[in-house]
């Protein structure tokens, strides 16, 4: 008997478990039975007239007797044997075609009844399977064979006499794995088969209180039934028990992590009233809103504790993290601490340098003619500053006068040394992923650990803030600013309605003629940018033609700039400096300007080819505008046609400005995967069983039976298993140790 911690190599030899491990990296029992099926088919056919033809691409199970046996060649050089048998006739007439014919064509022959098992293609309206998994039924010689996994399965399902039962294959349903060329559905099922009839019982991971209040199958049996079980409710019953595991494993996992820092030693930062936080709250030149003050208390008390704060910090586009980011910075510097803001992008780093050191003015200016006493530094750091800027900012940060440091990627080098690093603030979290903020965090004294805050302008469903940013508390702004006014935003349908993209550069005009100014976004660079190229649908726009395209037609006369990813950042800095100074009416620009841009003054924005991007990026590039006192438009040009799914997808972003609203949306139309990311444990994260979109109460549930084990056995061994695909530890470990 075998139990799941065991190597394969033992049970099913070394070639089938070399196959497994090569093609899919399974090594163990455990892995072999987490290698889900993805479907299932009805049992074994015996084609008849009222069957309903397969579509292709199904995976269909067949037996019959065949009509007719050719054996042909192929007609390029070398030429190779290949044969073709018929089976049935009319419309419900199967061809299979195998390809090692010089073995084959003595045996199986017209009058032979065989199995044949495969995918479903159609040539000439006549279904047929490609070198199929087959096994002979009945021979003129009277002997069984076929392909190895239909052999394996026919040879354990023999009588005493030697006498082929069909029993293993009488099932009304069969299991249909993630395959290859290499290792075929029917090799994996057979592998399975083997491995269970030894399998010893299984300890089960979670409580049995647990399974039992909420009606589970045991492990063991879930494991079993996901494989073999031919009924439906016994399958949905393992799905079920699997479901609950995968939401467990991901809330322990985020368990682990926000309680394994509680205990360590945070800076502790009281707010004080002659400090800079307090300057600088006096001289705001505006009045925060309710929801700003409201975090602003939050997060002002964790970072007087002892206790690391970890929190997220969400906000509609616009609606003021940034300046409550800052007084929650300015309140660890009043403690004789350092914070760093690690931004995505080189131009959201320096926008977010420039808009800092402009709100605080002299209290940014210590040793500077003008500065006020008591003041800070405000540093940037960035990949493409030259190597003697670079040093003199690494100077500023090791010796303690930067108070505020702010870079992309370039923080985390080993070369930056804090002198005293107390608050980290990531902006835009989906940027970034767990071990990269992590690596930030270590820059912090040895016996610190330092505050944390994420903001992000994308809102996040509840299931994802309960799953990817589960280790975080959170906050959420809604409210926008006084003054700011609503975004109107209409679709274009180049292709039904020409004239609507005419009008939109028109209106661009109108604007620019009161003074106002515009973007005009395109989804590629030019046309050596053959990833967005490769996308379906028609072909895209590229920012350096549509700039020439515009400059030299409907938007002649105007100044317009041109801004994409590939410029050198010295040029990004002119341009959006030109920008921000009036001197460009028009910014041609790609997605580079989708993040924290903030140019009060641009009132209009176009995106051609909206249909290339994605729901929560519209959303972010359409926060460019409407950040001033006039009203603003945004236009979404496609040239997909109106009612098609696109155009639907972004009728719906037209239609609300509620960034939660996109984000539920969001979450519906893409693969979670995308959602997941990186984010857990530095690698891909498969769900299978459980969805984000579907499942809010199996995570919530999940949630407190996590914290609930957590609080009187954080070791739990068994959790710890159902933990190991996210926490980046191979489960096996905890198998074995259990």
């Amino acid at each position: 008997m075998v139990g799941l911690s065991d190597r394969l190599d033992a049970i099913l030899g070394g070639k089938a478990a070399g196959l497994l491990e090569d093609v899919f990296g399974i090594r163990t029992v455990d892995g072999l039975l987490r290698h889900y099926p993805r479907k299932y088919i009805h049992g074994m056919s015996v084609w008849g007239e009222d069957e309903v033809l397969p579509e292709e691409g199904e995976h269909v199970t067949l037996v019959g007797e065949i009509e007719k046996a050719d054996v042909r060649w192929t007609s390029r050089q070398p030429k190779r044997e290949y044969l073709v048998i018929t089976l049935g006739k009319g419309r419900r007439k199967v061809t299979a075609t195998f390809f090692n014919a010089k073995f084959l064509k003595k045996d199986v022959v017209a009058g032979v009844r065989l199995m044949l098992s495969g995918e479903v293609g159609f040539f000439n309206s006549t279904m047929q399977l490609t070198h199929p998994d087959f096994l002979v039924l009945q021979s003129p010689k009277g002997r069984v064979f076929g392909s190895k996994s239909l052999k394996t399965i026919a040879d354990t399902s023999t009588s005493p006499s030697g006498e082929l039962t069909m029993s293993a294959f009488e099932r009304d349903f069969f299991p249909i794995y993630p395959a290859s060329s290499k290792l075929q559905s029917w090799d994996i099922y057979a592998c399975v088969q083997q491995v269970l009839a030894v399998l010893d019982p299984i300890d089960d991971p979670l409580p049995k209180a647990v399974v039992e209040q909420r009606g589970l199958v045991d492990e063991g049996t879930a494991l079993r039934d996901i494989h073999l079980a031919e009924r439906e409710p016994e399958r949905e019953a393992a799905r079920e028990r699997l479901r609950f595991d995968e939401a467990v494993g991901m809330q322990w996992a985020l368990a682990q992590r926000r309680h394994g820092e509680l205990g360590e030693s945070g800076p502790p930062a009281p707010l004080r009233d002659d400090g800079l936080a307090a300057a600088l709250m006096g001289r705001l030149p505006f009045e925060l809103t309710a929801g700003q003050r409201e975090v602003l208390g939050v997060v002002s008390a964790e970072l007087a504790a002892t206790k690391p704060m970890n929190r997220l910090l969400q906000g509609e586009v616009g609606s003021g993290k940034t300046i409550v980011s800052v007084l929650a910075m300015l309140q660890l510097v009043d403690a004789g601490y350092q914070c760093a803001l690690l931004a995505p992008t080189e131009v959201l780093a320096a926008q977010h340098a420039q808009s800092i050191r402009s709100v605080l003015g002299p209290l940014a200016m210590a040793g500077q003619l003008g500065g006020e006493d008591g003041a800070t530094r405000v540093a940037l750091l960035t990949g493409s500053m030259s190597a003697a800027q670079k040093r003199q900012v690494r100077d500023e940060v090791a010796s303690g006068q930067a108070g505020i440091v702010i870079g992309t990627h370039a923080l985390l080098q080993d070369a930056v040394e804090f002198k005293r690093l107390g608050f980290v603030v990531v902006d835009e979290q989906h940027r970034f992923g767990v071990e990269q903020r992590d690596r930030l965090r270590a820059k912090a004294p040895g016996d610190l650990t330092p505050h944390f805050l994420v903001m992000t302008a994308t809102p996040i469903p509840r299931t994802v803030a309960l799953t990817v940013y589960g280790d975080l508390e959170t906050s959420t702004m809604r409210e926008l600013p006084r003054g700011r006014q609503p975004i109107t935003t209409n679709t274009i349908f180049i292709k039904d309605k020409p004239q609507w993209l005419a009008r939109a550069w028109q209106r661009i005009i109108e604007e620019v003629g009161e003074g106002r100014q515009a973007y005009v976004v395109a989804s590629r660079i030019d046309e050596d940018d053959k990833t967005a190229a490769a996308q379906e649908g028609p072909p895209a726009e590229t920012v350096v033609a549509l700039r020439d395209k515009l400059g030299q037609g409907p938007l002649a006369g105007l100044r317009l700039g041109l801004m994409h990813g590939r410029l050198a950042a010295d040029e990004k800095d002119a341009v959006m400096a030109a920008f921000r100074a009036g001197e460009i009416d028009v910014l041609v620009c790609t997605t580079v300007i989708e993040v924290g841009l903030d140019v009060p003054n641009a009132t209009v924005m176009v995106v051609m080819d909206a249909d290339r991007f994605g729901i929560s990026q519209l959303h972010q590039l359409r926060g460019r505008i409407g950040r001033g006192p006039h009203a603003s438009l945004c236009l979404l040009a496609t040239k997909f046609p109106e009612g098609s799914k696109v155009g639907d997808r972004l009728t719906a972003v037209a239609g609300t400005l509620d960034g939660f609203v996109l984000a539920d949306l969001d979450l519906q139309e893409r693969r979670e995967g995308d959602v997941l990311g990186l984010n857990q444990s530095g690698r891909p994260i498969s769900l299978r069983f459980l969805s984000l979109a579907e499942h809010l109460e199996v995570i919530l549930d999940a949630r407190e039976v996590a914290q609930a084990i957590h609080a009187h056995d954080p070791g739990h061994r068994g959790m710890m298993v159902l933990a190991g695909q996210f926490t980046g530890g191979d489960r096996i470990d905890y198998l074995d140790k259990a």
